[in-house]
């Protein structure tokens, strides 16, 4: 399905302003790649289906933060369905349970883990990885998606700071934390990186600074990862514009269109070593890969494109 209307940090507009910003306002609308194919549903390219009957990564072992809800959930259960043995991590350990049962019911035999704990929690994020790694054995793929976004509507001087840098906190430190631990064990298994991050990190929308500075950092940690440990495979996703608890909280007068099984597949896709080209770079779930791969690709290695940087045409 082509996306029609204007993208706003994965949120189709239909209107003249969105968060209540004059869309004249928001900076970086033109910044994206032009004449691609964008979809809010899972598209041929990136089919997780053959995946599911090859078992692709029955050998893996995979750990997903957010996993509770929102994408995290069918995240978690597309890697089962390929073969992987899980870790999950969210806050609230019923949920978790919940989630397990659901997976371990949908596809029998799957090994879960489950770690209830606080991103923020340096102690708590080193165990469970160290948990994870001893349980298991062996790391193969971080996916870092537990974020968080408050409502937008308040400027800089109005917003109250701990709420501010609580979005920061989570948004990136909750990441950072993981990825601290877990590469030396991707090192190990040539494994990858993900993190979820938004459009919302390179668009500069007033009264939503503490959103887009942490996704934007966010882009920058994962082409730390790439520069500094060239074994581990990284990516910043945009998942699109899915309908989570956290999107809808944020009040924005847009339509939340994209199904979460897009971003699931194409998190599925990057961790498959079929679009290693694009390590260290910002994907968007909604752009057709398959176009991208085919129009683009020579552009963005020789320009060294799609990643955080000052630019001249």
């Amino acid at each position: 399905m082509e996306t029609t209307g204007l993208n706003i940090a994965g949120a189709t507009v239909q209107a003249e302003t969105a968060f209540g910003i004059e869309l004249a306002k928001i900076v970086g609308l033109d910044e994206d790649i032009p004449g691609i194919t964008t979809h809010d549903g899972v598209y041929p390219f990136i089919d997780p289906a053959p995946l599911f009957a090859a078992h692709t990564c029955a050998s893996k072992v995979v750990l997903v933060t957010g996993a509770s809800r929102g994408i995290g959930v069918p995240i978690a259960q597309h890697f089962a369905r390929a073969g992987a043995s899980l870790a999950l991590v969210a806050r609230n350990q019923a949920l978790l349970d919940t989630v397990k049962a659901g997976i371990e019911a949908d596809v029998p035999g799957t090994q879960v883990l489950t770690f209830a704990l606080d991103v923020r929690d340096t102690a708590q994020v080193e165990a469970a990885v160290a948990g994870t790694v001893k349980h298991f054995g062996r790391l193969d793929v971080l996916v870092a998606n537990a974020g968080v976004m408050q409502p937008f509507g308040t400027r800089l001087a109005e917003v109250n700071p701990a709420t501010w840098w609580n979005t920061i906190e989570i948004n990136l430190r909750g990441v950072y934390n993981f990825i601290h631990f877990a590469i030396p064990h991707l090192r190990k298994s040539a494994g990858y990186a993900i993190a979820l991050s938004s459009a919302g990190g390179h668009l500069r929308i007033p009264t939503g600074s503490d959103y887009g500075i942490s996704k934007h950092a966010l882009d920058r940690l994962v082409e730390f990862v790439t520069i500094e440990y060239p074994e581990v495979k990284s990516f910043a996703v945009h998942p699109g514009s899915v309908p989570t608890d956290m999107a809808l909280g944020s009040g924005a007068p847009v339509s939340f269109d994209t199904k979460p099984e897009l971003s699931a597949a194409t998190v599925l896709y990057l961790s498959t070593g079929k679009a290693d080209w694009l390590n260290g770079r910002y994907v968007s779930a909604q752009w057709d890969l398959g176009e991208v791969e085919e129009k683009y690709k020579a552009t963005i290695l020789e320009k060294n494109a799609l990643v955080q940087k000052l630019a001249l045409p």
